[in-house]
């Protein structure tokens, strides 16, 4: 028997249940707390030692699980995760996967027997089924025992999940550049076994065929999700022959700065020779020069919706939509 059931057969929810069976019933109406002891004297239930810790806050811990820590996208939702967390008296503890399927896998494992109060997870899911099923079984029984488990990516796992709309803000930018004149594309991206990159990829791409442009394949280059990643990318492009190209679009801005580096360095003026637009819109993007057109999301934001979403009671997975907008800057001057 699981905690799980002890709710169903109450007829409260899994917080609730877990609340009772731990002694946290201050806020727990006295129907429910009989309810629930019923249902797990009825099931024989016995109490997983780790929910036990967890439920009575043995543990204060918020477990942040990112892809990198030289990123400002991650560092700008762990500034938001971890306000909210200290809003909640919570200690947020941050690992780094390095976007190894296999790494994350492994750090979720050793999280378990921390026991933290919550886990998020955030970094573009990579594709593979394998990785995917061990993911979701880990945290199904780390959630099993009491633990609260939020996703900031894809909403493709049984997860309360953040959700940012890589795609339809990649199709707006590419709405706008076509407004501003553009007509001729290259993309940057990382690769289509990342999710992240994948969708603002393809939806540029549709945003640009719904007035009659295409990006010729061979102006796609896959690269590192970085700013070394853009240099080389930008570099290969150069070797490639840039062919008229008016604007080079990087899967997020860190790519972005990067391709505008090796375009200086190879003797184009970004802005002027060659426009340059980016995606997410970090702090960076206003410091560069010329500073740089984005697709904004909300990652401070972001951080603080999964935190609350991590405490709230709600037992059936919920995804939450994030919204993007895009900012014109002086990367992309109208043509």
């Amino acid at each position: 028997m699981t905690l799980h059931d002890v709710a169903r057969t109450a007829g409260v929810s899994q917080a609730t249940a877990s609340r009772v069976l731990n002694g946290s019933v201050r806020n727990v109406r006295q129907e429910n707390v009989d309810r629930v002891l019923t249902a797990a004297a009825e099931l024989d239930y016995a109490p997983h030692l780790s929910a036990q810790a967890i439920a009575r806050g043995s543990t204060n811990i918020a477990a942040l699980v990112v892809s990198g820590v030289d990123d400002p996208y991650f560092s700008s939702i762990a500034a938001g995760v971890t306000q909210a967390a200290e809003a909640a008296g919570l200690i947020v503890t941050m690992a780094v996967a390095d976007r190894s399927p296999e790494r994350e896998l492994q750090i979720v494992g050793t999280l378990r027997g921390m026991r933290p109060r919550v886990i998020i997870l955030t970094g573009s899911r990579v594709d593979g089924a394998d990785a995917r099923d061990a993911l979701v079984e880990e945290l199904q029984a780390y959630r099993e025992a009491g633990g609260s488990v939020v996703l900031i990516s894809q909403h493709d796992l049984p997860f309360h999940t953040v959700s940012i709309d890589n795609y339809g803000g990649a199709r707006q930018l590419a709405r706008a550049l076509v407004g501003l004149g553009y007509r001729r594309f290259a993309v940057v991206r990382a690769g289509t076994h990342l999710r992240t990159s994948r969708d603002r990829c393809s939806g540029f791409v549709e945003g640009l065929r719904e007035f009659g442009f295409d990006v010729d394949e061979r102006l796609v280059v896959d690269a590192e999700l970085s700013r070394r990643g853009g240099c080389e990318a930008a570099r290969e492009l150069v070797r490639r022959g840039l062919d008229g190209t008016e604007l080079v679009f990087a899967v997020s801005d860190v790519m972005a700065i990067g391709v505008m580096t090796a375009f200086r360095d190879a003797g184009l003026v970004p802005g002027r020779d060659i426009a340059v637009a980016g995606f997410d819109d970090i702090g960076p993007a206003v410091d560069v020069v010329p500073e740089l057109t984005s697709v904004t999301v909300p990652l401070q934001h972001v951080g603080l919706r999964a935190m609350e979403l991590a405490l709230s009671d709600d037992d059936a997975p919920r995804i939450v939509p994030v919204a993007t907008n895009v900012v014109l800057r002086a990367s992309t001057p109208p043509r």
